[in-house]
C-alpha cells in the first residue's frame, strides 16, 4: 500500500529504488580505568588516531575536489583541534582509555557549544563523524559507511557526514533521504553538486525497512513508500519531460520575453570550474576563497600561491564576470592565525569582514593577489566582502580595495538583515550587492542553518526573507546598481522566477542547478515572474508562498 511522507527537497530529480540503510554509528566504548603507567602510551594512541583520521579526511577531500574539499579539510582541522586534544590528554591522565577519552571529550565539547548557543553546535553530522572515525580507529573496527551493493539503491540515513556524501557514486546511489539536516547543510550542498536527488529533515526515515521500494522527489520533498505503478509512471514521465526541457534550454539565462538574468556558478576553487563551464555558466557569482586558507590553519597562503589559484578560475571565463568573495573566516571556518578561540558565540562575533579588518595584512595580500591574477586578462573581476553590516563596513572594504590598487568592482554581501534594511546606504560605498540567502535566513530567523529541527525557518520561501531580498533589489535599482543572489535560494527553479520578479539582476548557484533554472526561466515572462513574486510576498508562510507562486505561474 502506497504511503506518502514529506521532508525538505534539497536536490532536484527523481529516484526510484530499494532502500539501503547507512551503517550504524560506532558503539560507545567501555568506561574502563587504565594504570597510570599506561597513560603516556594511550595519549600517543589517541594522537596517532587523530592524525590518521585528519589525513584520511584530507585525502578524501583531494579526491572529491571542489567544494567538498573545503568541507573535508575543515573537518580535518576539527579533528586536530588543540583544545579537544588537550582535554583528551587530561582524561587519559586520570585513567581513561584513549577511545573513552576521545568519546567523552567530544561529548563535553558538544554540550559546551550547545549551551553557549554556538554556530558549530548544529553541525551534528560533522562533529559525530569525526568522533566516530577516531573511536573506530582506536577500537580497531571498520568505520560504518555507505553500504556495499552491486545494484543501484536509495540511501537512507539519520544524517550523512560530508566525508560520505563527497564520495558517493551517483551510478549506484540513486538518491538519498535523511532524518536530520536542512536545505543549506553540507550534505545538501554536496548533493546538489553531485546531481543526486535528495530529501532531508524527514522524521521517521530510519523506520523504512531495508529493501523497501521508494520513490524520492528531490524537488517537492515527497517520499512515496511502495509507490503504485501509476505513481511510478507519473514520476518517470515528469522526469523525462524535465530532461527534455533541460536539453532544449540553452544559451544565456533569460525570461520568455527576453529579460536577461545572467546565470552564474558558485565555485570553491579551480576544481569546480569544468562543471561550471559544461553547465553553460555565464561566469562566477561566488568564488569562495576559503579553500586556500584551510590547507594550513596556522599560516596564510603566500601571495604566489593565491595568484596561481585565482588566475586558474579567471582564465576559464574570458569576457565573463567573476565575483570573488574575500576570505570568510570565523564561525564554522576557524583559522588559528585569524580567529579567536574563546568566543562564546562566533556566529555573532568576529567573522567575515570583521576578521579581515582586524588583520589588514591578510586582506591586503589577498586583494593584491587578485589584482596580479587579473593582469592582462579580459575578465570582468568583481570582489565582495562577506558579513557587511552597515555603510562603515562597506567603506572600510572599498578603501582597502583602492589602497591595494585593485582594478575591479567592489561589492558587499547581504547576509545580515541590517545590510538589507539599509541597502541604499551601503550602496553609497560599493557598486553591487550579492545576497547570501543561507546566512541571511539564519540571522533573520535566529535559526542555525545546520539544525533540522528549525528547517522550516531556513526555507528561502519564507515571506520575511523575500521582503529583505525585495528591499535590497529595490535599493540597487534606485541607485542604478546590480543586486544578485548567490545563496542556495537561486538553485530552486521556481524560486529563481520569484527572485527575478523581485528585481534580482543575476542568479548564482551550484553548476548542477543551472540547466534547471535556465529551463524554468525560459517558460515565463518578466511580468509573470513579478506577479508570482507579489503573490509569494503576500503569503504568511513558506508553504503558502511556494503554492501562491506556483498557482500564478501555472495559470490557476
Amino acid at each position: 500500500m502506497e504511503t506518502t511522507l514529506r521532508g525538505v527537497g534539497v536536490s532536484h530529480g527523481v529516484a526510484i529504488g530499494e532502500v539501503r540503510h547507512m551503517g550504524t554509528a560506532v558503539l560507545e566504548p567501555p568506561a574502563k580505568q587504565i594504570p597510570a603507567e599506561e597513560a603516556e602510551r594511550e595519549q600517543q594512541r589517541a594522537r596517532q588516531a587523530v592524525d590518521a583520521v585528519a589525513a584520511d579526511l584530507t585525502a578524501r577531500g583531494n579526491l572529491a575536489g571542489g567544494e567538498a574539499q573545503a568541507v573535508l579539510e575543515a573537518q580535518a582541522l576539527m579533528a586536530q583541534d588543540p583544545e579537544l586534544m588537550a582535554d583528551v590528554d587530561r582524561r587519559v591522565a586520570v585513567g581513561s582509555s584513549a577511545e573513552r577519552a576521545v568519546y567523552d571529550a567530544f561529548a563535553a565539547y558538544r554540550e559546551l557549544l550547545a549551551n553557549a548557543g554556538e554556530y558549530l553546535a548544529g553541525r551534528v553530522a560533522d562533529l559525530d563523524d569525526v568522533r566516530n572515525r577516531i573511536v573506530a580507529r582506536l577500537l580497531g573496527v571498520p568505520m560504518p559507511g555507505v553500504p556495499d551493493s552491486d545494484e543501484p539503491y536509495v540511501l537512507v540515513a539519520r544524517d550523512l557526514a560530508p566525508a560520505d556524501t563527497a564520495l558517493l557514486d551517483p551510478t549506484l546511489v540513486l538518491g538519498f533521504v535523511t532524518e536530520e539536516g536542512g536545505p543549506t547543510s553540507h550534505s545538501a550542498i554536496l548533493a546538489r553538486a553531485l546531481g543526486v536527488p535528495a530529501v532531508v529533515a524527514l522524521p521517521g526515515a530510519g523506520e523504512i525497512a531495508e529493501g523497501t521500494l521508494i520513490a524520492v522527489d528531490g524537488s517537492s520533498g515527497e517520499i512515496f513508500v511502495n509507490p503504485t505503478e501509476e505513481r511510478r509512471a507519473a514520476l518517470e514521465a515528469a522526469a523525462a519531460e524535465r530532461k527534455a526541457a533541460l536539453a532544449a534550454a540553452t544559451g544565456p539565462g533569460a525570461t520568455a520575453d527576453g529579460h536577461k538574468v545572467p546565470l552564474l556558478a558558485n565555485v570553491g576553487g579551480p576544481a569546480d570550474v569544468p562543471a561550471a563551464v559544461e553547465a553553460g555558466a555565464e561566469g562566477v557569482g561566488l568564488f569562495r576563497t576559503e579553500f586556500l586558507f584551510l590547507d594550513d590553519s596556522k599560516n596564510a597562503p603566500s601571495e604566489e600561491k593565491q595568484v596561481e589559484a585565482y588566475r586558474q578560475v579567471l582564465e576559464a571565463f574570458p569576457e565573463g564576470r567573476v565575483v570573488v568573495r574575500v576570505l570568510d573566516a570565523g564561525a564554522d571556518k576557524p583559522l588559528e592565525f585569524l580567529t579567536p578561540g574563546d568566543e562564546p558565540n562566533p556566529a555573532l562575533g568576529v567573522r567575515g569582514l570583521r576578521t579581515l579588518l582586524d588583520h589588514p595584512e591578510v586582506l591586503r595580500t589577498q586583494l593584491t593577489s587578485l589584482a596580479k591574477a587579473a593582469e592582462g586578462l579580459p575578465v570582468h573581476l568583481e570582489v565582495m566582502a562577506p558579513m557587511v553590516a552597515d555603510r562603515a563596513d562597506a567603506k572600510a572594504f572599498a578603501d582597502a580595495c583602492r589602497e591595494a590598487g585593485l582594478q575591479a568592482k567592489y561589492g558587499a554581501m547581504v547576509e545580515i538583515p541590517s545590510a538589507a534594511l539599509r541597502a541604499r546606504s551601503v550602496l553609497r560605498e560599493v557598486e553591487f550587492l550579492s545576497l547570501g540567502t543561507n546566512d541571511l535566513a539564519q540571522y533573520t530567523f535566529a535559526a542555525d542553518r545546520q539544525v533540522g529541527a528549525v528547517s522550516r525557518l531556513q526555507d528561502p520561501w519564507q515571506p520575511a526573507l523575500l521582503d529583505l531580498v525585495a528591499l535590497s533589489a529595490e535599493a540597487a535599482r534606485a541607485e542604478g546598481k546590480s543586486c544578485g543572489v548567490c545563496g542556495e535560494a537561486a538553485s530552486d527553479p521556481l524560486l529563481a522566477c520569484v527572485l527575478t520578479g523581485l528585481g534580482v539582476t543575476s542568479l548564482s548557484m551550484g553548476a548542477a542547478s543551472i540547466p534547471y533554472v535556465r529551463a524554468q526561466l525560459a517558460k515565463f515572462t518578466l511580468a509573470q515572474c513579478e506577479r508570482a513574486a507579489a503573490a509569494a510576498r503576500a503569503a504568511d508562510s513558506a508553504d503558502e508562498a511556494r503554492s501562491a507562486a506556483q498557482a500564478v505561474l501555472s495559470g490557476e
